[in-house]
């Protein structure tokens, strides 16, 4: 009896003291049960480093034009393989040795450095750059940043370093390969000890980080977060790897431009390009309060698994369906508010198909009232950075009313008709009401994340 008495006792006591530090230390912006008190998220930062510009007024120029910027291959390694057209960006782009020092190269990766360089200029637009001893705005501020893949070339240089000598192997070798290193290392440049979360999610990663990041906001881990994506894996093995799935474009070798062609009759498969896109995101009365300038809102975030294939999307479609309707009912909004989706269509003959069908599914009578386009005809494919990058052209497209082209489009297939497709050349966002955006990415493995984005409005 005893026994139990004191158990009884030491259970009811820890119970207390749970509740007592629950309630001490439960952040006064915890998450509300209603849309309407919940936090609110807007973007008061962007930056971008991509095939299309490397910055955000450059890309958004590019992007509208209706450019391609894929280019050939060059080098005798991939004159071997199926396909030879990539979207990079070179040195007259951006010149990694003038940005850091060969110290600092040494212990990064390729991503890990246009994520910085990205960042920097979306710190910049937002000026959110407090200084490390301003403890409260450091600790307020988090990190959320991912990558698709890694270098895979960096790991076949190090096995042959290592099989000259255990001393040629290079002691960052595994900081450089790790994914959550652009976090970790934008983490510490500038001091930011909130939330430090990197995602990997396939092609939705960028997606995925810049949703987790609003939703930390939401949930009151953090005031500011800075987030997105990067991935910088072109090289003769990757591209071999993805030949072998059948995933990328062979057709178009001599007319690299032409490659990407989202939606298009003609599309053979994805092209693979490069570069990251950062966002600041903020909480929106925390920004009122410095005067931030504020470029659109975050609405809503929706997630979904296909529970299907390793690469291919499920066939009904309803991965891709569930995740934009979760993000509308997480924005608080009807499929009557969307104006535009932003598609993941990466140029495959199936996903682009299925993708389609969804967003009929989804919008029904209001489909013809939507407009859908694929900037990927432009940039490529950026895998673990495409819906980052992506969701950025959404955010100018919300706050200057023109909607982004799909370049290489001129016929699409009986399945995929239906939609009021965004062809070539970029068209005004007509209407008066708050213009509204849908932006989806979807990964190998089925896993989907769509984000609701919209203008700002007070």
């Amino acid at each position: 009896m005893s026994s139990n008495i004191h158990s009884y006792c030491f259970l009811r006591a820890r119970k207390s003291l749970f509740s007592l530090l629950r309630s001490q230390y439960q952040s006064p912006h915890a998450n509300y049960s209603t849309n309407s008190d919940r936090r609110r998220v807007v973007v008061t930062g962007l930056g971008v480093v991509s095939p299309v510009g490397c910055d955000v007024e450059t890309a958004w120029r590019t992007i509208l034009s209706g450019q391609s910027k894929v280019g050939r291959l060059a080098g005798e390694t991939y004159d071997k393989l199926p396909c030879r057209v990539a979207a990079t960006i070179n040195t007259d782009q951006i010149d990694l040795e003038k940005c850091f020092s060969k110290t600092e190269l040494k212990t990064m990766a390729r991503a890990t450095a246009f994520a910085l360089i990205a960042a920097k200029e979306s710190l910049s637009m937002a000026a959110w750059t407090p200084p490390i001893d301003d403890e409260e705005a450091c600790q307020r501020t988090g990190v959320a940043i991912g990558m698709g893949m890694v270098d895979l070339m960096d790991i076949c240089e190090t096995n042959e370093a290592l099989k000259k000598g255990y001393n040629r192997v290079s002691p960052f070798f595994v900081p450089r390969i790790l994914p959550n290193m652009p976090a970790g290392q934008l983490s510490i440049r500038y001091g930011f000890r909130g939330p430090n979360h990197a995602v990997s999610t396939a092609c939705a990663t960028g997606a995925h980080a810049v949703g987790d990041a609003f939703r930390f906001i939401q949930h009151g881990d953090a005031d500011v977060m800075v987030c997105g994506g990067a991935e910088a894996c072109i090289s003769p093995l990757g591209i071999a790897g993805f030949c072998r799935l059948r995933a990328l474009s062979t057709a178009f070798n001599d007319e690299p431009t032409a490659s990407s062609r989202p939606f298009d009759e003609r599309r053979d498969g994805f092209v693979m390009g490069e570069g990251s896109a950062i966002f600041v995101l903020e909480e929106l009365e925390h920004a009122k309060r410095r005067g931030a300038q504020i470029y659109g809102e975050i609405l809503g975030y929706g997630l979904s698994g296909d529970a299907s294939h390793l690469t291919a999307p499920r066939e009904d479609g309803t991965g891709a369906l569930l995740a934009m309707k979760r993000a509308i009912a997480d924005a608080g909004k009807t499929i009557a508010d969307i104006g535009y989706v932003n598609a993941h269509a990466t140029s495959t003959p199936i996903g682009d198909a299925i993708e389609a069908r969804s967003i009929r599914t989804l919008f029904g009578e209001h489909t013809k009232s939507v407009a859908v386009s694929s900037t990927k005809g432009a940039h490529g494919h950026l895998l673990g950075a495409a819906g980052n990058l992506e969701a950025l052209f959404v955010v100018m497209a919300c706050r200057h009313g023109v909607l982004p082209p799909t370049v290489n489009l001129h016929n699409v297939t009986d399945d995929m008709a239906g939609l009021h497709y965004v062809a070539n050349s970029s068209e005004p966002w007509e209407g008066n009401r708050r213009r509204i955006a849908l932006k989806n990415s979807f990964g190998f493995g089925g896993t989907n994340a769509c984000l609701c984005i919209g203008e700002y409005s007070e």
